[in-house]
């Protein structure tokens, strides 16, 4: 059926000008013979009338408490909006278009509310639309459980959608546009020199976004790798050719061995808002350790960055979670140390694996700009350095630099 989804952001619907433009996208894809099923998210950022962050603080200035699954049911109304009127639009062109909740789309997801896991999906509804020649507009983020209640999906979760509906359909492509001309290797308002990547797969896209690039969902990416679908990152606001995303990088193994090659990194990508935490251990046991470990389990922390000594474990958390975290290691007897307002810096490219020299460069490029490393870390794919937040912008640059990035 030749079927392609199209995801656009709240950007790219934020105004009636723009609505028709991406009227007009979805439009050409059908004159080019595509079958198009749209997903939209909200309207606007927070402070727009139908965000979904204006809709939480409604809900949250008229109720101070308020259970989960209400909750999801108001988030839920700034997509049903836009999907209406993103609809309206198509049809106001001349086109048929059909409005569709997300249990109206058939995505059914577990009981999980604000954060649910679609568990299956039923294509009939869709599927029937498009052999009608009519194009389906479905909202993003959300979908319903068995018994019929709203949930949401997440934050970013209009991506997910659209990612779920590729894998569900056997959709040609997914498109995901964005107000950038696609996934770039480094943030272009930290680095002006940054540069679009026509290619990149499945995990290096996946680190950029754990890492802090925000371009698109990791659970998306996760989605598209598991139905092996080719993601397409575009730009709503122009016609550059954007970036695809898919496993077919024809990579098998390093063939470089000096660090010193050119194209050895993809991206540069930085997260901020991080605290780092040394906690002093009286006694290295796997008793003890176990029972750390736990503690944070059950107090739903997740860590990153960990390097466990004999006498100390060294590890970060999201500034979110760190007053709580104080609060338990307090409550526990340990003895800690919090540095606070640091930012994680991570290189990313699959051809770094194996081929030594690389962090030396890191490090080499980080003292010349005199960002002192205050944790670092390393996989296959990436090398992560923390680093105090003000040296962030100077540590990203020195290292876009270093690795030639924007070649």
């Amino acid at each position: 059926m030749n079927i392609i989804i199209q995801k656009f952001g709240g950007t790219s619907v934020a105004t009636e000008e723009l609505r028709e433009r991406v009227a007009k996208k979805v439009i050409c894809s059908k004159e080019e013979g595509k079958a198009p099923v749209v997903v939209v998210s909200a309207i606007g950022r927070s402070g727009d009338p139908y965000a979904t962050d204006t809709l939480i603080g409604l809900a949250n200035r008229a109720f101070k408490e308020q259970s989960s699954r209400e909750l999801d049911m108001i988030m839920a109304c700034g997509e049903v909006i836009s999907a209406v009127i993103m609809a309206n639009t198509i049809k106001a062109l001349g086109y048929e278009a059909v409005a569709l909740s997300g249990l109206q789309a058939g995505i059914i997801t577990d009981k999980y509310h604000g954060d649910a896991e679609v568990v299956q999906v039923d294509c009939e509804p869709i599927l029937n639309l498009i052999k009608e020649g009519k194009i389906p507009v479905v909202t993003g983020f959300q979908g319903a459980t068995m018994t019929g209640d709203i949930t949401t999906l997440g934050r970013g979760g209009s991506d997910t959608t659209a990612a779920i509906l590729g894998e569900a359909l056997k959709a040609d492509i997914v498109e995901i546009y964005t107000d950038v001309d696609g996934v770039m290797t480094a943030d272009p308002r930290l680095v002006p020199e940054a540069k679009v990547i026509d290619n990149i797969c499945y995990d290096e896209i996946y680190q950029m976004a754990e890492d802090g690039a925000k371009v698109v969902h990791p659970r998306a990416v996760e989605i598209a790798r598991r139905g092996s679908l080719t993601l397409k990152i575009k730009n709503t606001f122009s016609d550059a050719p954007g970036t695809i995303i898919n496993g077919n990088m024809g990579f098998k193994g390093s063939s470089y061995r000096n660090a010193n090659e050119d194209n050895l990194l993809t991206a540069i990508a930085h997260k901020n808002g991080i605290t780092q935490f040394t906690v002093s251990f009286n006694e290295d046991s796997v008793e003890e350790s176990e029972k750390f470990m736990n503690e944070l389990t059950n107090k739903h922390i997740s860590i990153d960055l960990i390097n466990f000594f004999t006498d100390r474990k060294v590890f970060t958390v999201d500034e979110k979670n760190a007053e709580k975290l104080e609060l338990l290691l307090k409550s526990l007897g340990y003895k800690f140390k919090v540095t606070a307002g640091c930012s994680k810096i991570t290189a990313i490219g699959h051809k770094i694996r194996g081929v030594p020299g690389v962090m030396a460069r890191i490090v080499k490029a980080l003292a010349s700009q005199d960002v002192k490393i205050l944790q670092s870390s390393d996989s296959h794919t990436t090398i992560s350095c923390l680093v105090k937040q003000s040296d962030m912008e100077k540590a990203v640059n020195a290292l876009h630099q270093e690795f030639n990035l924007s070649r």
